[in-house]
């Protein structure tokens, strides 16, 4: 038996090594900006490169004891996990629609979806003032969340579409036989089945959602609404002299994103590509 190997073109082999130059600068990029922070302001103003002589966490503790990080994180936390939670019910029940049954305005629906796709988020930030404004929506504690949903549920519905068609019918017929309600089928059967394409809808909606920056701007104006991202702008001007703080609040900011990068990438491609296998 002969073993089938794809030989590697020069092209290819120029293209890996691109991908791996870019990909060392980006993780050492982090790396310097973590033990930039474990430095003294001594060490730092010799040699911003060098790595620490006589490393301390110090800068990690003062970010936590005299600065507001911890509420500008609990802000960011709050506003992401009860987005996420609109953004998978909702993605998750419209999907399921959209792919089971036949209905006037389905097309529409999808169009609408496929649009929102395409539109870049921050064309909206005018009309979205104007509405947000005059309905007296902003500066509230879960401001941001509508937004947020708003923004990820075209993805989301056209993930949990996806692959929910590829589920066999079948399934729920044997559930309806049984006696097995539509809720419970939907909920119990369906739902549990889905937990793959979710867990990639909501590892996308925290990346997106901890990481905007704009909306909370421009719908938030007090300071114990401020969300992390937008928190480190005020904290960089407050403390421009101590850039060993500044690298540690900014590490502490990329920590969950960063976290969630390295365990949930593959499941990011799997639930992305399951539904096209299946199908």
């Amino acid at each position: 038996m002969t073993k089938n190997t794809k030989k590697l073109t020069p092209g290819g082999a120029i293209l890996n090594i691109v991908l791996w130059l870019v990909s060392i600068g980006f993780l050492y990029s982090v790396i310097w900006l973590f033990y930039s922070a474990m430095k003294t302001k001594t060490e730092f103003n010799l040699n911003s490169i060098a790595l620490p002589m006589h490393p301390t966490l110090d800068n990690f503790k003062n970010v936590f004891t005299i600065t507001n990080i911890p509420l500008y994180m609990g802000n960011s936390f709050l506003v992401t996990a009860v987005a996420i939670v609109g953004i998978l019910l909702i993605s998750f029940v419209m999907g399921y629609f959209l792919s089971r049954f036949d209905f006037k305005g389905k097309t529409t629906i999808f169009t609408v979806l496929l649009i929102g796709m395409l539109i870049p988020q921050h064309s909206l930030m005018v009309p979205i003032t104007i509405i947000f404004t005059k309905l007296g929506l902003t500066d509230h504690r879960l401001t941001l969340v509508l937004p947020y949903i708003a923004f990820q549920l075209p993805i989301g519905v056209y993930l949990v579409e996806s692959y929910v068609r590829s589920i066999p019918k079948e399934m729920e017929e044997a559930a309806a036989i049984d006696g097995a309600s539509f809720n419970y089928t939907l909920f119990n059967i369906i739902l549990r089945m889905t937990t793959p394409v979710l867990s990639t809808v909501a590892i996308i909606s925290f990346f997106a959602c901890w990481n905007e920056f704009i909306f909370a701007l421009i719908l938030t104006t007090k300071s114990n609404l401020r969300t992390l991202q937008l928190g480190l702008t005020a904290f960089k001007g407050s403390y421009s002299a101590n850039y060993q703080m500044i690298m540690a609040s900014m590490f502490i900011g990329i920590l969950p994103a960063l976290i969630l990068f390295v365990f949930g990438s593959k499941k990011i491609m799997d639930g992305m590509v399951v539904g096209a296998v299946k199908g």
